[in-house]
């Protein structure tokens, strides 16, 4: 089947982003795609939480997720949307951070809010405390469409191959780490991590990701690192999107899932140990 991931720089005006991203879906379709995915914080990329405490909905109220269920179910195709900033009923005003497929119905399939929050310091101009900001999510999540099973991951989940192997012990064929990547990290690692993801599980990883300087009312502008992928589960690169916004359309043949497994059997030979 056709697939295709978006490579988006969106500002922190949620409202202001939606055409751009319903035309790339659009365009994708047209393009012959079934199952279309996008990146990290689709609809808002901002580092301010004042900020975001305006301008972001909760899950019932949210444009984007409406936009975007209308056009699965308009163009019959399948859509991740990578994650949304969402609001929620946290006690400490923290927000989610939110996967959603959607199926060709317009109905949503699954949701899976991001486990791993990314709480760094990568020099002294680059902190985050990602946690201050959003909730965690405690479940993982595979999600079965008539074309494979799908486990859901975000970003920073990418670090820890532990949810990886829960998601492909569970079933998952595909994993998809939606991202919003530093490009400190991202240069250092992104294409490191996701290989190894796709050949631990012998499963195909796609990484949809957002790219380049991202306005912002407050001043306060983001960069991210592009790079959005699609690695194979021999761990061939078959899609580097590089730094340009845009479409980008792979076929996705899920039978070299078997193939890889079966060239290497390391779930099979895997054996318990004690540990030191």
């Amino acid at each position: 089947m056709k697939a295709a991931l978006l490579q988006l720089n969106v500002s922190d005006d949620p409202v202001a982003n939606l055409p751009r991203t319903i035309q790339m879906v659009e365009q994708a379709a047209d393009q012959g795609a079934e199952f279309i995915l996008t990146p990290e914080v689709t609809n808002c990329v901002s580092t301010s939480r004042s900020h975001q405490q305006s301008v972001l909905r909760f899950e019932d109220e949210d444009l984007t997720l409406k936009a975007l269920r209308d056009v699965a179910e308009t163009r019959g195709v399948h859509i991740l949307i990578g994650s949304l900033g969402l609001k929620t009923n946290d006690p400490d005003g923290r927000f989610a951070n939110r996967s959603f497929l959607i199926c060709p119905r317009g109905d949503i399939l699954a949701r899976y809010d991001k486990i791993h929050m990314f709480d760094v310091a990568i020099n002294e101009s680059e902190t985050f405390k990602e946690s201050s900001g959003y909730r965690p999510g405690t479940q993982a999540v595979v999600a079965d469409t008539d074309f494979g099973q799908i486990g859901m991951a975000i970003c920073y989940d990418m670090r820890f191959p532990r949810l990886a192997d829960a998601l492909v012990s569970a079933g998952a064929q595909i994993l998809t780490y939606p991202a919003a990547f530093s490009p400190v990290t991202g240069a250092a690692h992104w294409h490191s991590l996701l290989r190894a993801r796709a050949i631990e599980g012998g499963v195909w990883v796609i990484a949809p990701a957002q790219t380049g300087t991202h306005s912002s009312a407050q001043n306060k502008t983001r960069d991210t690192y592009g790079h959005s992928l699609v690695v194979d589960p021999w761990g061939e690169v078959i899609l580097d999107a590089r730094t340009d916004p845009g479409v980008y359309v792979f076929d996705l043949d899920l039978e070299k899932v078997a193939e890889a497994r079966r060239r290497i059997p390391s779930r099979d030979n895997a054996r318990p140990f004690k540990a030191p």
